[in-house]
């Protein structure tokens, strides 16, 4: 087997130990947890990576009521409150969307909370995901405002304009609830519209929304559970396995891993037919570690770069560090580096960095010419400098 990708000091150790044991593995750790749940260090390396709620649905299952575990028990009873909110307001919007024959289907952590049965208080989240087929963005779009949505990017460097977030795939949107708490909702009709992602290698959203899975309970779907791994694999790599949130993007994989069965064959087919085995090895490989996610050694063989270029991620990433998130990872050329490293090959990443021109008209809405030059020129600009602060 690999070497490990991180190295983790006892603290750390324990807290993985800790998540492990509450997706139902490992219970031999609960009792070493509970005599340093109490601790300062403990708390705070929990905290500062939003898993605290995980730790709480630990004590409250255990039914302990020591002064000492009320800060851990309050976070998971506030999450739980806050993502039943959520799940609320998703179903609405879902309803909404049904009543216009239009599909909405959950992502991410929207999809475990909602689909897999988990207790919603431990999924942390700080806003809702969901997928729609492209031919229906733009009526799920007008349906959204309806309901009292404002239709706003948190990122100032997006533009605000339906018909640029209908380009890149996606749009935001928030609704306060109960008159205090704010909801951001981002409706996608790509499934991770990465930056640095090349369309081709995500998977199609309507065959998503064909492979879908109804939802007790509400008009909401949820991806295949082969579907579900791959977007969630995809996403975490995304974030570079570390930046924010981090730690708590691994839940994501152990989890689904975890309560289904994956068809592991059908599954590794998939990666490589899209040719993101790079970037689906180490979204694997990582809660592999350190939850011990039942990953088939075979799958891992199989997805695995070259020793070399396996050993200049590994490195990368323990320089970045897997804990505290919030943290900057990297400074703007080894954040360069380290996602070029994700391609495949090196045909990969110049189709990544220069896409097809059919592509680069339709996005930016231009003809060919100087007037497509420019656009290759700005694209090349905005994936070097427009994500500075990682």
């Amino acid at each position: 087997m690999h070497k490990s990708i991180f190295e983790l000091g006892d603290t750390q150790r324990l807290l993985c130990r800790a998540i492990s044991a509450h997706a139902g593995d490992r219970e031999d750790s609960l009792d070493t947890f509970l005599g340093q749940s109490g601790t300062s260090a403990f708390y705070e390396l929990a905290a500062e990576n939003d898993v605290t709620a995980h730790i709480g649905h630990l004590l409250a299952e255990r039914g302990e009521t020591d002064v000492r575990y009320h800060a851990w028990l309050a976070s998971h009873a506030e999450t739980q409150r806050r993502i039943d909110g959520y799940m609320n307001e998703l179903d609405r919007v879902a309803a909404a969307l049904a009543d216009e024959d239009i599909s909405l289907v959950t992502l991410k952590n929207t999809g475990i909370a909602r689909g897999l049965g988990i207790c919603r208080g431990c999924c942390p989240m700080g806003d809702v995901d969901a997928l729609v087929r492209p031919a229906d963005f733009r009526r799920a779009h007008n349906i959204m405002q309806k309901l009292g949505y404002v239709f706003e990017f948190r990122s100032p460097l997006e533009e605000s304009e339906i018909e640029a977030a209908e380009r890149a795939g996606g749009a935001e949107y928030w609704i306060t609830l109960d008159g205090e708490q704010r909801l951001w909702f981002e409706l996608q009709w790509r499934p991770v519209a990465g930056r640095w992602l090349r369309p081709e290698q995500e998977p199609s959203a309507d065959e998503l929304v064909d492979r879908s899975l109804p939802i007790a309970g509400t008009k909401a779907r949820m991806l295949a559970t082969g579907d579900n791994l791959l977007q969630v694999c995809l996403h975490t790599a995304k974030h570079s396995y570390v930046r924010a949130p981090g730690f708590r993007l691994h839940t994501d994989v152990d989890r689904i891993v975890k309560h289904h069965d994956v068809d592991w064959d059908e599954f590794v087919t998939a990666v490589k037919s899209l040719q993101v085995c790079t970037a689906v090895y180490f979204s694997l490989a990582i809660p592999h570690q350190i939850f011990n996610t039942p990953i088939p050694a075979t799958v891992l063989q199989e997805l695995s770069p070259r020793n070399l270029k396996r050993s200049g991620i590994t490195s990368l990433l323990r320089k970045a560090g897997l804990f505290a998130s919030k943290q900057p990872k990297f400074n703007r050329w080894t954040y360069i580096a380290f996602t070029a490293l994700l391609y495949d090959d090196m045909a990969g990443l110049w189709k990544g960095v220069f896409p097809d021109p059919t592509w680069m008209r339709e996005t930016f809405g231009v003809e060919s010419g100087w007037s497509l030059a420019i656009c290759y020129l700005r694209r090349l600009w905005d994936l070097t400098f427009r994500r500075a602060n990682t």
